[in-house]
Parts: structure tokens; sequence; C-alpha cells
């Protein structure tokens, strides 16, 4: 295949459309109308032999082949874009479009009053934070950086541990006026626990595991209510439905207003980190390495943690 400048241009039309959702916003980013944008496309499949995207009046989405390509090309085109920030002296410009992919109680108890600030700091910055149960593709799905609690998977990424966080066992003080409090694990057989559905394996988690003279055990638990979202879980704890487990960072509040209470806190739990993880590149955009920056001084704050 040979090689010609406007190959490069129609790839950027690609990645544009990718990252603007839209034929309409790529135009509007790239200073070409609709139809310029659709005919550069039409000339890219043209000349790779393949369909990349299924578009229709309303929506545009990658096809497998799409997906690959995307993945690959991704990293080169920051790279150039990287290389001509640093040759115009803009390297350390935070501006720009910043789409992360975050982990459902990172968001919700740990970074969403603090993102106002995060703005203010940067007002060149529009900032999508986008909700998911899993990884997934960062790069085929046209994300920056990813925020999420787990041990990140084997992948060319870089992973950038941010904290440690311990599990507590929790309860409502009305649950325990009800139904007392559990002395030990063994206890928890006889009580009402609320169980998590494990977002990535589907699996019901129903043994839940406590430290013993060096070891960690598994203790079975028996649960009517059954949930696979954590604001799901912690208003039915609130409300008195059962005993729950949750990471004890992010609702430090809960229990200094006596709304929640630890049980078994003698008995230690297992522990969760938490990660950034970013395309492997020789540059970072200065808009990935502030948002890790302010993510890492913002969840080691005392009223966070």
């Amino acid at each position: 295949m040979a090689f010609d400048g406007r190959l490069i241009s129609n790839v950027g039309v690609l990645a544009a459309i990718i990252e603007g959702g839209s034929f309409a916003r790529a135009a509007d980013a790239l200073g070409l109308s609709p139809s310029g944008v659709s005919r550069a496309l039409s000339r890219l499949e043209g000349r790779i032999g393949v369909r990349l995207l299924d578009r229709n009046t309303r929506t545009v989405a990658l096809t497998d082949e799409g997906r690959r390509l995307y993945a690959n090309i991704g990293p080169l085109l920051s790279g150039i874009e990287d290389a001509l920030r640093v040759t115009s002296g803009a390297a350390e410009t935070v501006r720009g479009r910043l789409r992360v992919n975050v982990d459902a109680f990172f968001a919700r108890f740990m970074f969403s009053s603090h993102v106002g600030r995060f703005l203010d700091l940067h007002p060149e910055v529009s900032l999508e934070l986008v909700t998911k149960d899993q990884l997934g593709d960062l790069l085929g799905d046209g994300f920056d950086i990813a925020v999420r609690f787990g041990e990140p998977p084997e992948s060319g990424m870089i992973a950038r541990k941010l904290l440690d966080t311990r599990t507590i066992t929790v309860a409502s003080p009305d649950y325990i006026e009800k139904h007392g409090a559990p002395d030990v694990p063994g206890d928890l057989a006889k009580h009402r626990c609320i169980h998590v559905r494990n977002s990535q394996t589907g699996q019901i988690i129903e043994d839940w595991q406590f430290w013993e003279d060096g070891a960690m055990v598994s203790v079975p638990t028996q649960a009517r209510l059954i949930v696979n979202e954590v604001g799901t879980l912690l208003g039915a704890c609130l409300s008195g439905v059962g005993v729950a487990r949750i990471k004890s960072i992010g609702v430090q509040d809960l229990l200094d207003r006596g709304e929640l209470v630890e049980v078994l806190a003698d008995w230690p739990t297992d522990s969760y980190p938490l990660y950034a993880i970013f395309p492997s590149r020789h540059l970072p955009a200065a808009k990935v390495r502030a948002f890790i920056d302010f993510v890492q001084e913002t969840v080691n704050r005392p009223e966070v943690r």
C-alpha cells in the first residue's frame, strides 16, 4: 500500500468521529462539513478494503475491524500529538476533552464531590466520566484513562496504584437494635446479609473472607437481597435490611455520624487497591497527568479516607 499524506488525514478523521461520537461533532472539531467527513471515511475504508464503522442517522459504532485498527493507531496518533505539543512548547498546557472510565464506587463516594474543584483548576478541560462495570477495551472505547478498583489486567497499559482500602462489615443502628450484632464471623450465619453480584464474573459473593491466625478463612452467609451496584447496597443497609460488606473509604462520614456501625471490627478483611490505568505512551498528555495527580491528592485526603 503506497503511503501519502491523505491517508494520515483520513485516519485523523476516523479518530475525530470516534472521539466525538458523531459525524457532526467530528465535522465541527475539524472544520469540515459532515459530508466531507463522510467522504474521508469512505476513502479510508476503500483504501484498506474493510468497513470500519456501522452508522445510521443517529449513531455510529466501530466494527470489529475498526476497533482493532483504532486500538493500534490510537497510541500513534497520541504520540504525534504529544510530539507536536512538545515542539510548540505546549506540553504542560492542560486542555482538551478528557474521557475517563471510572469505577462506580469511586465515582459516587470518592470523586463526585471534588469534580468541581478539578474543573476550576483546569478551565480548558472538558471532562466526561463514564461509569462502567468493567474496564473493557480502553483504547477501542475511546478512553484516555481509567480509575478502577482491583488488580489491573496484564496488558500494555501503564497502571499507577493510588491507594489500598480495606473492606468493612457494617449494619445500621436499627438493624443492630432488632437483631443484635455478630460477635465472631461465624455468627453471620444467623444474620440477614446483603449479597453483591461480582460485576466482572457475574457470581454472587456468598462467602465473606476474614483473616484468622494469619490465614484467610471463608464464612458462608445467607441473604434474601442480592444487588449489583453500590448505591443500592448502601441504601438497603442504611434502611436496616441487613449486614453488608463495603469498602471503608468514602463512607467514614456515615460511620462518624452513627448512620452505619462497623461490626466485627476486630476481624480484618480483604483489601482493594485503586489504580489509574492509561495507555503506554512516551509522553502522556498533560490533561492525563493532571487528572492522575489530582485523584492521587484527593483520595488521600483525611476526609476521603
